[in-house]
């Protein structure tokens, strides 16, 4: 089950990464078993704490979103995270062949890298059930960290290349994930302006 990886990596990263490379699951089997499910998780907990928590910022009121609010962004989030992790595995493959990788013959390598390498930052969605920004903050950082290390692990089991090259490639594959994070919030300004931002709850 494509689930049990998700534990493995925590686990024993090597040995879970030479699996996924054996097991070739089709990106859209890994897409509808793997990440349509993980991927729910921190705009699912971010709903429920934004609509029926509250958070507050130093001594203010007790801040939350209206119900329909919370539910467009967190519907927005679910579908840009989606498209993010798309996007990280086309990028993995695109840059293949410039790194010495043999993606060529399994195209579904990078999408199963690009979706395994961001499972800390799905678990790390739970921390959205306790709306403190600064406690979300510190553990996204955390997970963040992992899987950008989870990444240059997996890239030479899972793409077959040598390890010195994992360092570069994982660097450029880094850049990506930053040009997609900055591209999300553009266009939640963008959203914003057409009337999907925030509206808070009164009283």
């Amino acid at each position: 089950m494509l689930l049990n990886h998700a534990f493995g990596l925590f686990k024993n990263p090597d040995n879970e990464w030479a699996e996924i490379r054996k097991e070739h699951a089709p990106p859209r089997r890994l897409y509808v078993a793997y990440v349509f499910v993980l991927a729910a998780i921190g705009p699912i907990c971010a709903y429920i704490s934004t609509s029926h928590f509250g958070w507050t910022v130093g001594n203010d009121r007790l801040i939350k979103f209206t119900e329909i609010s919370a539910m467009q962004l967190s519907i927005l989030t679910y579908l840009a995270i989606l498209v993010g992790v798309f996007a990280l595995g086309y990028a993995v493959n695109w840059m293949a062949k410039t790194y010495g990788a043999r993606e060529e013959q399994v195209p579904s390598n990078g999408i199963a890298l690009a979706s395994y390498s961001c499972t800390p930052l799905f678990l790390a969605g739970f921390a959205l059930l306790y709306p403190s920004p600064w406690f979300n903050v510190i553990i996204f950082m955390i997970a963040a960290c992992y899987g950008a290390w989870l990444m240059f692990d997996g890239l030479p089991i899972v793409m077959g290349i040598p390890k010195d090259q994992a360092l570069m490639y994982s660097g450029a594959l880094l850049t990506v994930a930053l040009v997609i994070l900055v591209s999300t919030r553009v266009g939640s300004v963008i959203l914003w302006n057409y009337g999907f931002g925030p509206v808070y709850q009164n009283g």
